[in-house]
């Protein structure tokens, strides 16, 4: 079967595309001659994206086709591709990849890529793109087949992402891109910002990387575009890119340092970003034609792996799921928040001070004990917008109407017409339940108290309150600021106009909310209680620490003792501790880091300037037991996944949530566990723990790989 045959049997797969339209206007370039300008078009507002199905390639591929006949016959000068509004292509259409039939079908979509795009790289005129907005896989491969390049200084993202959802960049980006910026930029792209929880670039990054020839200012930028083009083409602008190094041994290193840093991430459990490096290596000498070919075989390999199966369960759980809360009550019965307040002036209470600034354009108010602790929250909220003018992140203007919104008291009182309250002071029951009496004695009933607790429960801080329906749990994640997962804790009184509100203004934070019922630590902090509980024993039974950090590559985002040492050894051993008074029979306070807490260590690591190393005089403090048991890392891991099952599946069977998928999208968007495991649960359905410990799987086959 050709390729042109397997190309025209993917349309009745991909049967409900949304088609992404390539619209050709001419346009007359200054000092003469006619550009063909296409623009990318899916007939959608900037929600929906352009994505490029094989609807889409196939009309792109057509109308290219009929702009070199127009070239040829002397009737266009050029040829430029840009988008609709803030869009111009996030890449394939990956919405069929389920559907796919087998690896012949993977295979005709490479190929598909490949042959439009080599057809835009053949024009026999100069070809421009005009990055108007943002651009991802695919549609960044689009721009890297034309000669040059415009970029936005607005264009919020710029990345080639298929590494973090276990796919390789197939349309040519593994060999047109370091061609263009060189092996170790290409390596950042390609390799490094997907393996960093999928890190973006914006516009002027991209253009100071190379993967642009010039930055434009967004109010006039196709204008300026044009203009630019024809400069380019009558010759009054030279474009200057910098030498590509192509030293064997340069390329070489770049990508054996690369190698090392895929194997730390991923452990060798996911495929594609060893693949795509292997694609990497090959473009520093290969021909077109044949690295071309060898992405097709690569691509058509991921497209049909498991992990991409659950790199896209992720994806769907983190757009779609994310967007319609299980659980959520009707949000007309939300209430308005129009001032918001925060008990609390300490740096958690910062953070959520210029998170409700920023979203919710309320005024915000902070109370402490004393005008010393108030000044000190206030200033450093302040600074905090400070420092996002100084990067151009927030306007002078937008500056001093937040900082006119933040103040400060001592006096509770201050809360009297305050919407949402929300309490975020020491984790000790009887002090969140002394500072939400205080705060409802000057609020009005229907005014939302709020609970920044990371695991005590909502019922039993709310049972001496006249109103404990309109208590609910809101529990952020360090740092706020970037951390995406929010979750809404109900209480056994917490009414639904309450949850409604907490939903709404969840969604005016941008945050990913997720009901949980009360449970002590709740989704994300009960499941890493259990890891750490079990890795603690584990290291107090005598495995060394060194092995212990080895056992995870590839499914959390850092090793174990690492996330400790971000969280806060106080802040874990008192969440093992929440969990052993509530669940003695399977959680346990590990020794060594009560022994760490008691110490005041922050972890068992030393850093250096640029390195970490473990600490021996840390260590020393940990258990030397005089019969130690020693794990291998594949025993750490298998042990510490079946830990995981169990306490997965008791969740479900408790309620704590509705669902497995709000298990993955919470580890996902709380705790940073990998898009190609597809968070939790498909992990242990594919390698088989989910059975043995529980007997039964958390997904259908197939969900979530491939029905591996």
């Amino acid at each position: 079967m050709s390729s042109t045959d397997l190309t025209t049997d993917l349309t009745s797969v991909f049967d409900d595309e949304v088609v992404t339209k390539s619209l050709v206007r001419d346009v007359a370039l200054p000092g003469g001659g006619t550009l063909a300008l296409v623009t990318l078009d899916n007939g959608h507002d900037h929600t929906k994206p352009n994505t490029l199905g094989p609807h889409g390639m196939n009309g792109l591929k057509e109308v290219v086709d009929a702009l070199a006949e127009r070239a040829r016959a002397g009737q266009i000068a050029a040829v430029a591709f840009t988008g609709k509004p803030f869009i111009f292509a996030v890449g394939a259409d990956l919405t069929g990849v389920a559907k796919l039939r087998g690896r012949d079908d993977a295979l005709a979509i490479a190929r598909l890529g490949h042959d439009v795009y080599s057809a835009i790289a053949d024009l026999p005129v100069p070809t421009f793109a005009f990055i108007n907005g943002a651009v991802m896989g695919g549609g960044v491969e689009l721009t890297l087949a034309c000669d040059y390049r415009t970029i936005s200084a607005s264009v919020p993202a710029v990345a080639l992402p298929e590494c973090f959802l276990g796919l390789v960049p197939g349309w040519g980006g593994c060999f047109w891109l370091p061609n263009l910026i060189g092996i170790k930029n290409a390596v950042k792209v390609v390799i490094e910002n997907p393996l960093n929880t999928n890190r973006m670039l914006t516009g002027p990054q991209a253009a100071k990387l190379g993967m642009a020839d010039v930055l434009l200012e967004p109010a006039d930028f196709i204008v300026e575009s044009i203009r630019w083009a024809a400069g380019v083409l009558h010759g009054s602008i030279t474009v200057q890119r910098a030498p590509i190094e192509r030293d064997e041994q340069h390329w070489a290193r770049v990508i054996e340092t690369a190698r090392g840093l895929v194997e730390a991430k991923t452990g060798g459990a996911a495929p594609a970003p060893l693949r795509a490096l292997e694609l990497l290596a090959g473009a520093r000498t290969a021909e077109r034609a044949a690295a071309f070919a060898a992405e097709d075989e690569a691509i058509a390999d991921s497209l049909m792996s498991p992990q991409l199966r659950a790199g896209l369960y992720a994806f769907d759980l983190v757009q779609k799921r994310a967007r319609r809360p299980a659980g959520a009550p009707d949000k007309s019965l939300a209430r308005p928040v129009t001032k918001v307040g925060i008990v609390g002036a300490g740096l958690m209470a910062g953070q959520l001070a210029l998170l409700f600034l920023r979203r919710l354009h309320v005024p915000v108010v902070m109370t402490d004990l004393d005008e010393e602790r108030v000044a000190k929250g206030v200033q450093y909220v302040t600074d905090e917008i400070d420092k996002l003018v100084a990067k151009g992140r927030v306007s002078s203007d937008e500056a001093n109407r937040l900082r006119a919104l933040i103040t400060g008291d001592t006096d509770k009182s201050a809360f009297a017409d305050a919407d949402f309250v929300i309490e975020a002071v020491f984790e000790e029951m009887s002090v969140k339940q002394q500072v939400l009496a205080q705060v409802e004695a000057v609020v009005s009933p229907e005014a939302v108290l709020a609970t920044n607790t990371s695991s005590l429960s909502i019922t039993t801080m709310a049972a001496q309150l006249a109103h404990p329906e309109r208590v609910v749990g809101f529990h952020f994640f360090n740092p706020v600021a970037v951390m995406p997962l929010l979750e809404i804790v109900k209480g056994g009184a917490t009414d639904d106009a309450t949850l409604a509100t907490a939903f709404a203004t969840a969604k005016a934070l941008k945050k990913t909310a997720i009901l949980v019922s009360d449970s002590p630590s709740f989704i994300v902090n009960r499941l890493l209680g259990r890891f750490m509980s079990q890795l603690g024993a584990i290291a107090d039974a005598g495995t060394p620490i060194a092995t212990i950090e080895k056992a995870f590559a590839g499914v959390t985002p850092m090793s174990p003792y690492v996330l400790i040492e971000l969280v806060g050894p106080a802040i874990a051993l008192h969440n093992n501790e929440t969990l052993a008074a509530a669940f003695p029979d399977r959680f346990a306070v590990p020794v060594g880091l009560k022994a760490l807490v008691e110490a005041g260590r922050r972890g068992v690591y030393r850093h250096d300037a640029d390195s970490a190393h473990l600490d021996e005089q840390a260590l020393a403090l940990l258990p030397s037991p005089a019969q130690p048991v020693e794990l291998d890392a594949e025993q750490v891991r298998t042990t510490t996944l079946q830990a995981l099952a169990d306490e997965a599946r008791r969740m479900l069977d408790e309620g704590v949530v509705a669902a497995p998928m709000d298990i993955d999208l919470g580890m996902i968007t709380g705790s940073g566990f990998a898009f190609w495991n597809g968070g939790l649960t498909p992990l242990l359905d594919r390698e088989g723990i989910s059975e043995r410990v529980t007997g039964q799987r958390f997904l259908p086959p197939g969900v979530a790989d491939a029905g591996k």
